[in-house]
């Protein structure tokens, strides 16, 4: 039995209306020093896991990341949008702190 022209359309205008929602990929993490005020852009690949194409560590929560060209581990808390920069020193180490937010 063939369904009528009428409950087609009704199902097609009922399916155009259901919101489609796009996972990304990629987010762009743009983060501001507060202190000097420096701005920066990275890149974070969620299927391939990296964070301007070092490995990362990537929950719903956080993002963790070693940049290990300059050093440095990137603790990123995707809730606040706080991040903090541990650096290596001979002094023991030090900090930097961040406030970021993600772009798609």
């Amino acid at each position: 039995m063939e369904l009528s022209i009428l409950p087609r359309a009704v199902l097609a205008l009922s399916l155009s209306s259901v919101p489609i929602i796009a996972h990304a990929d990629e987010i762009v993490l743009a983060c501001t020093n507060p202190s000097s005020g420096t701005t920066w852009e990275m890149k974070v690949d969620l299927v391939k896991r990296t964070v301007d194409s070092y490995p990362a560590d990537i929950s719903d929560r956080s993002i963790t990341w070693q940049d290990t060209r300059r050093g440095g581990i990137y603790e990123y808390d995707r809730i606040s949008g706080n991040m903090t920069m541990r650096g290596p020193s001979s002094t023991g180490g030090y900090f930097l702190y961040y406030r970021c937010r993600e772009r798609k």
